[in-house]
C-alpha cells in the first residue's frame, strides 16, 4: 500500500509540532490499521495439544487441518513417549513427526550440538523434509538443515558452527562430520528415523545402529516405516523404550482412491504407451528398475515429444533436483526414475504412477505407488508388463490381495489409453 504524506509527517531534522485542536484531542491514540498485529486463528492441530507456537507456524506456512497419521500421532508424540508409527510416503508422516519433535525442543542450540535429529534414507527425503518443517521451525525461532551427500561439506559445516536447533540427515554423510568432530549428539532431545524399512532394505541398518549408539542422553525416539518387521523390527525392540504404536495401515494395505491397472505391451511400443497414458495427467511418475533402463526410456519419451527427465543414482546431485523442481512446477510432465532415486519424493497432484515393468515384490509397488492417490485424490499404478513378465503380475495382485486378472492387451493407438477410466472393466 503507497504511503501517504498526511500519514507520514514532516520531513526527518527539525520537526514543528501543530496546534493540536479539540477534534485532535482522541486522534492520536488511534492506531495506524498498517500497525495492528495480524490476528493469529487457531488451526486444527491445536486441538490436538499443539503449542500455540509451533501452531502459528503451521498457519503461516498453510497447513490448516492434520491428516490421519497425523491426527493419531501427534498427541502421543507430545506426552514424550517412544513412537513407532507405520504408514505409507505420502500420509503426513513428515508432520506427524516434525510437530511434536519442534514442540518438545528445550530451547537454542550450541554450535554443532543439535537438539533434533531426523535420519532419513535418501538426498531427496532430506531435502523435502527440511523444505516442510523450515518455515514452521523458523516460527518456533529454531533453524533447520539438511545434510547429505553429493552437496558442499564445507557450507554445512559452517551451518552447524553457527548452531542450528534440527539436523536432517542421510547416514552416510552424518558419520563422515561425526568421525571429524563436526557434529556431537550429546544434546539430541528427540530424534526421527523416517522411513526405517527403506533404510533397512538399502543395508544402512549397521551405519544407522552406528549412530543410535552415539546418543547418550536421555531422549524421545519415533520410527515411521510402511512395515514393522525384519531389520525395523529389530531397531524398534533395541532402541525404543516401551513404544506406542500408531497406524493407519495395514501392512499391505494400498491406497483407498488408487486404480490398479495391469497392461499387457510390446516392447517396440511400449514408449508410445507411456507417452499416450501421461498425455491426460499434467505429472506422471515412471518407474524403471535400471539406471540404463531409465536413461534409454528418457530419451525415447523425448524423441516423441514429451517432456520428460532422468532421476538416478549416476546423476549428479545438482542435476537430481533440477529435474525434482521443474517436475514440481510443471515444467516437465513425466520424471522417469529408479526406486531408489525417487524413494522419499513427496509431490502433491501426481496423476499416475507407471510401473515401466513390474515391480520387484509388493512392497516397492507399495512405495512406487505411493506417490499417488494423495489427500483422497484419485491415482492411478498402471503396471506395463511384456509377455514373459504375466507371471510376475499375478505374484504382485496375491501379494497385494487384489483380484487376479491377465493383464490386457494394448497398443500406443488404443484410446482408451488417453482416459483410464475407461478401462473400468478391468480396473482393480
Amino acid at each position: 500500500m503507497p504511503d501517504s504524506p498526511a500519514h507520514l509527517g514532516a520531513a526527518r531534522g527539525r520537526r514543528t509540532r501543530p496546534h493540536k485542536t479539540a477534534d485532535d484531542s482522541t486522534s492520536e491514540h488511534t492506531e495506524s490499521p498498517s500497525t495492528i498485529a495480524p490476528i493469529y486463528t487457531p488451526t486444527g492441530f491445536a486441538a490436538l495439544g499443539v503449542p500455540p507456537d509451533v501452531d502459528a507456524g503451521l498457519a503461516a506456512a498453510g497447513f490448516a487441518q492434520p491428516f490421519a497419521i497425523q491426527t493419531e500421532a501427534i498427541p502421543v508424540a507430545l506426552t514424550g513417549a517412544d513412537v513407532c508409527g507405520r504408514a505409507r510416503t505420502g500420509s503426513g508422516k513428515t508432520l506427524a513427526f516434525g510437530v511434536p519433535l519442534l514442540a518438545r525442543l528445550s530451547g537454542k542450540a550450541q554450535p554443532n550440538k543439535p537438539r533434533g535429529l531426523i535420519l532419513v534414507p535418501t538426498r531427496e527425503l532430506a531435502l523435502q523434509v527440511a523444505e516442510v518443517l523450515e518455515p514452521v521451525a523458523n516460527a518456533c525461532g529454531f533453524g533447520v538443515l539438511a545434510v547429505y551427500g553429493g552437496s558442499s561439506r564445507h557450507k554445512q559445516i559452517d551451518v552447524l558452527n553457527e548452531g542450528v536447533e534440527v539436523v536432517v540427515a542421510t547416514p552416510l554423510r552424518l558419520i563422515d562430520l561425526l568421525k571429524n568432530n563436526e557434529l556431537d549428539l550429546d544434546q539430541i532431545e528427540v530424534l526421527v528415523l523416517d522411513e526405517a524399512d527403506r533404510m533397512a532394505d538399502d543395508g544402512f541398518t549397521p551405519q544407522v545402529e552406528w549412530i543410535l549408539r552415539k546418543i547418550t542422553g536421555e531422549h524421545q525416539t519415533m520410527l515411521f516405516s510402511a512395515t514393522l518387521d525384519g531389520d525395523v523390527g529389530h531397531l524398534v525392540r533395541r532402541y525404543l523404550k516401551d513404544p506406542i504404536e500408531v497406524s493407519i495401515d495395514a501392512p499391505t494395505d494400498t491406497v483407498g482412491t488408487m486404480h490398479h491397472l495391469f497392461l499387457a505391451v510390446h516392447r517396440m511400443d511400449k514408449d508410445k504407451v507411456v507417452a499416450s497414458i501421461a498425455s491426460s495427467f499434467e505429472r506422471v511418475i515412471v518407474f524403471c528398475a535400471t539406471k540404463r533402463t531409465c536413461d534409454r526410456a528418457t530419451l525415447a519419451l523425448q524423441e516423441l515429444g514429451v517432456r520428460a527427465m532422468a532421476i538416478h543414482g549416476d546423476l549428479p546431485q545438482p542435476s537430481r533436483e533440477k529435474a525434482l523442481k521443474r517436475f514440481t512446477i510443471g515444467e516437465i510432465a513425466i520424471l522417469v526414475a529408479t526406486d531408489v532415486a525417487a524413494r522419499g519424493i513427496d509431490i502433491d497432484d501426481i496423476g499416475a504412477v507407471i510401473h515401466y515393468e513390474p515391480a520387484a515384490d509388493g512392497k516397492a509397488y507399495l512405495h512406487r505407488s505411493g506417490r499417488t492417490a494423495r489427500a483422497g485424490k484419485d491415482g492411478w499404478a498402471v503396471t506395463l508388463a511384456e509377455y514373459n513378465q504375466h507371471v510376475q503380475c499375478t505374484v504382485l495382485q496375491r501379494a497385494l490381495r487384489l483380484p487376479f486378472t491377465k493383464p490386457f492387451e494394448v497398443f500406443s493407438n488404443n484410446p482408451k489409453l488417453r482416459n483410464l477410466h475407461e478401462f473400468d472393466f478391468l480396473v482393480q
